[in-house]
């Protein structure tokens, strides 16, 4: 099982719940987390951040896949829909 958080380092960071390690940290946000979700079949993680941009990550490679801009005030949640195809 895996864990994400953010926090105010700007980062996300994946973590192994059984062995409490850090798998991955994903960087590209310049302020602090506000919120991050797993996508229901746990492939995507959402993130939202002060920096007013939505970012769409692949957990098994930590590689951004999409940046959603055009907010003009922080992020403070982000949520999947239950089929995992649009983000709140």
């Amino acid at each position: 099982k895996l864990v994400a958080s953010g926090s105010e380092d700007q980062n996300v960071k994946i973590w192994d719940v059984s062995t409490g390690a850090c798998l991955s940290t994903l960087t590209e946000h310049w302020k602090r987390i506000e919120s991050v979700a797993f996508s229901p079949d746990g492939k995507l993680v959402a993130s939202g951040s002060e920096d007013q941009n939505v970012k769409i990550w692949d957990v098994s490679t930590g590689a951004c896949l999409s940046t959603l801009t055009e907010h003009w005030k922080r992020i403070e949640s982000v949520a999947f829909s239950p089929d995992g195809k649009l983000v709140a």
